[in-house]
């Protein structure tokens, strides 16, 4: 990969000024978290800042995302486009930091607010100092957090209206040593579906008749050992594939003798390839029929299939992990980390044009060691401006010098 360029002195004094309003930045952010498709504030005050900042903004792309435009001042024809995610999730905040989430039940867990800020770094000192050749759009999305946000752009018309010959998304690594970057050609991150199992029979007192009721809750705990069997037993050993509840609902704790007539059980599913999601999602279909007929019961079953696997497109994964190596070294880049069972829909950003997706280690200490996910989850701000070098360096490696 060659030996790691420098910012210039110029170049890391901006950056340098720049980090303060940065961090106010993310922590406002921070503290007004909006659910996918729910981004009012974020997406304004997105717009707000590159507007001041003299970028060329379009908003309402895909209901909340913006998109901002940045020509270089040397010739060039090539248009790149950097993703980053707004979104938050349904999580109560278990911080006490004083940026804490104000919208109760509702934070950032996942460091998108640090994504945001980013890459709104990366167009200020871009558009400070263009000295690169050809088109940079700055893609804001809404709801990746399972709301469609990436779908929603592309079907709005986001790479008609706004060209690209690549793109790129970036995401934070809590507990992974700091200022290391993890990248992987090929499959690097699974298709994370989500589905519903929906029980009835007829329910009765669980005290002094319980022969008399068809046992939905029993049917229930057998489903939830045999759905397990789909991963040992249908799916390939040498396929890697996920089926995890998360969600069980049924009865209520204030009559607890009662037998319900109804349970839902619901959770997520994660795959590599399409032969495998198929047949997760039959043999679900089967054993829920099947179990449910046993019992005298009805299954209802919902299976939804959001987005597919992140597929990098090895030529931009490699551009990637050098322009990676051109901030930190090469010995602080992963170019072959491994896939991961984690779901993104910037997968269908990778579908309509090359590009790819790196993941970015922002240490263990402080509130980010909870890992993502998490009330206590907190986005390391001192690795902002890793974040800015990074998508600096890759659009020097796409579009030419910047801030050498």
């Amino acid at each position: 990969m060659g030996n790691p360029p420098a910012m210039n002195d110029d170049a890391k004094a901006r950056l340098d000024a720049l980090q303060p309003e940065l961090v106010a930045i993310r922590r406002d952010i921070h503290a007004h978290p909006e659910m996918g498709m729910e981004e009012v504030r974020t997406s304004a005050l997105v717009a707000e800042k590159l507007r001041g900042w003299g970028l060329n903004v379009t908003e309402g792309v895909g209901k909340y995302g913006v998109v901002a435009t940045l020509k270089g001042r040397q010739p060039g024809q090539r248009a790149i486009g950097l993703r980053c995610d707004m979104d938050a999730l349904s999580i109560t905040e278990a911080t006490g930091l004083p940026h804490a989430s104000r919208n109760p039940g509702v934070m950032h867990a996942c460091g998108h607010d640090g994504h945001t800020t980013m890459l709104l770094g990366a167009a200020k000192m871009l558009k400070d100092d263009p000295d690169f050749g050809g088109t940079v759009h700055f893609i804001f999305q809404p709801a990746e957090e399972g709301r469609g946000g990436a779908k929603a752009m592309i079907e709005d018309g986001l790479f008609d209206r706004f060209p690209v010959d690549a793109v790129y998304g970036l995401h934070n690594k809590p507990n992974r040593p700091f200022g290391t970057f993890a990248i992987q050609p090929g499959p690097a991150m699974a298709a994370g579906d989500r589905w519903v199992v929906t029980f009835r029979g007829t329910g009765g007192h669980g005290g002094s008749t319980p022969h008399m009721a068809t046992d939905v809750t029993v049917l229930t705990a057998q489903f939830i050992l045999a759905v397990q069997t789909i991963i040992s037993r249908n799916v390939a050993a040498i396929d890697s594939a996920v089926i995890s509840v998360g969600a069980i609902h049924g009865g209520s704790l204030l009559s607890t003798n009662v037998m319900p007539a109804e349970m839902v059980i619901g959770g997520t599913a994660r795959s590599f390839t399409e032969e495998v999601r198929d047949i997760m999602e039959r043999r679900m279909r089967e054993l829920a029929a099947g179990l449910a007929a046993s019992f005298g019961c009805t299954a209802e079953v919902e299976y939804h299939r959001r987005g597919t696997a992140v597929v990098n497109h090895v030529e931009q994964t490699g551009i990637a992990a050098k322009a990676a190596a051109g901030v930190v070294g090469e010995d602080k880049v992963n170019a072959n980390a491994g896939p991961v069972t984690g779901g993104e829909d910037f997968s269908l950003m990778l579908k309509a044009r090359p590009g790819s997706f790196m993941f970015m280690g922002i240490g263990a200490g402080g509130p980010s060691s909870e890992g993502l996910h998490t009330p206590t989850y907190d986005f390391n701000d001192d690795a902002i401006p890793v974040g800015v070098q990074y998508w600096l360096s890759l659009v020097k490696q796409e579009l030419g010098s910047v801030g050498e």
